[in-house]
Order: structure tokens, then sequence, then C-alpha cells
């Protein structure tokens, strides 16, 4: 496998690893600056390839911080051996994820920010936004970039294929092929849409972020704000008008016995 390096705004990178037997992508992002960021470790077992990437950068051993949204094998599964490359580097996500996830995963203590805490790498600084169980995970936030107004979305806006690494044409209708293609199988609920969906997708559109930098798919580039207010729309549209299924017992609960 090998990795195709995109710079989708100045300084940040998309590294990105298709796999084919699963027609999906696999975007790493990496923040040259004074104190380097990679968001996303990738697994472990594809590690050495994303480390190769980073190389052709700067020297992996000179990260300072690596970041993610929630806990999963794609975001951080390869975040000890990365500690390991890096002596200087940790660990920056959400509060939750530190308390139960990462001071027992990691190899060194990371750092739980809270709600729209900053921090810089330099001459960039990034806004740490939670967003539990959006796309999924009670730990799950997001990293905003506030100097270029890059907003590294995670799982939101997943789209399947080999697409081009940047576009400033519509993602949507891609996000609702890949939604709709889920929900008749075994991911079917990837990304839970509740009450709280919609207002934390209204917040992270309060940003007005230009760039979307999106795991699984093509970086977006244009008004994000608009986007993301109707990324809204497509997963309450997919995922939020139907009625759950009734288990057995609440069914015989309906038709009690005469």
């Amino acid at each position: 496998m090998s990795t195709t390096i995109t710079e989708i705004a100045p300084d940040v990178f998309r590294l990105s690893l298709f796999v084919p037997a699963i027609n999906l992508q696999f975007n790493h992002f990496l923040v040259r600056d004074e104190e380097p960021l990679l968001i996303h470790t990738g697994m472990r077992g594809t590690f050495s390839v994303v480390r190769e990437a980073v190389s052709r950068l700067l020297d992996p051993s000179a990260l300072r911080w690596i970041g993610f949204s929630h806990f999963e094998v794609d975001e951080c599964g390869a975040l000890n051996e990365w500690l390991n490359t890096a002596p200087h580097a940790q660990a920056v996500c959400s509060q939750v994820g530190a308390l139960v996830n990462l001071n027992d995963f990691a190899n060194r203590k990371p750092r739980g920010l809270a709600a729209d805490e900053v921090f810089a790498t330099g001459k960039y600084r990034f806004r740490f936004r939670p967003t539990p169980h959006l796309p999924h995970g009670w730990d799950a936030g997001i990293f905003f970039e506030e100097t270029q107004r890059t907003l590294f979305c995670s799982d939101l806006f997943h789209q399947t294929g080999n697409v081009e690494p940047l576009t400033e044409s519509d993602i949507l209708g891609r996000a609702r092929a890949a939604m709709v293609e889920y929900q008749g199988g075994l991911l079917m609920d990837y990304l839970p849409y509740t009450s709280r969906t919609g207002p934390l997708l209204n917040g992270l559109a309060s940003l007005q972020p230009l760039t979307l930098a999106a795991m699984h798919g093509s970086t977006f580039r244009g008004d994000g704000a608009r986007a993301l207010q109707d990324l809204n729309h497509v997963m309450r549209d997919v995922y939020g008008e139907h009625e759950a299924p009734q288990s057995p017992s609440s069914t015989a609960s309906t038709h009690p016995s005469t």
C-alpha cells in the first residue's frame, strides 16, 4: 500500500491511503508548524506506511501533537507506535476520551481538552469542540483550525471510492449515498441521529469553516457552514425519520391477553 499526499491548505497535508477491498480511503492530516500535529494515527497495521508518508514532509520524531475525534482503530489505533517514534509527542482528545480510554491505553499521559479550549502549534490555533455521538462515540470531538478555518470533521461527510483529494463541488450526494448503502447492512447505525445531532452540527457551522477535511473521501473547500447545515437535513432524512422496531416485550404489552 502507498499514500497520496495533497496540500489541502497551506501547511496542511492530506495523507490518503486507499483500500480497494472495502472501496474506502483513510485520510490522515499532518499540520507542518513549529509543533507539528498529526490528526488520525491510522491503524497499527498501516503505521509503517503512514510513517513513511510523514517522513516525506518532516522528521516523524519531531511530532508534538497527535489528535483524533474518538476512540477507534483508524482514528488512534497506532497511537503508541507514534508516541514511541516521537519522544515529545502528546495525544490530544476530549476530556471524556482521556478519562475513559487514553489514561489507560496510551503510553504517555494525554491532554484532555475542554469545550472550546484552544491550543497553538505555532502560527496555527486549534479550537476543540466536543460532539458526543457525532459522528459516533460519547468521547467524540472535532478540531477546528482558526487561522485558515479548516474543520477536521472525522467521519462526517463519509464518502466511498478512490475520489479526488480536494473538491469545490457538492459532496453531500456522495455522503447520502454512503449512508443509504450502510443502512442496509452491518454498518446501519454508523452515524446515529439524535435530538442533539442538529444543534451540534449547527454549532460546528457557526465556526464558518472554509475547508472540511473528511477522514473518508474528498476534502471540501467552500461554504462549510452551509454544507454542515445541509448534512443535518441529509442525516435526518436517512436516519431520523424512521421509527425503531418494537421489541417483542413492548409489542406484547400493547396487546394484553384477555
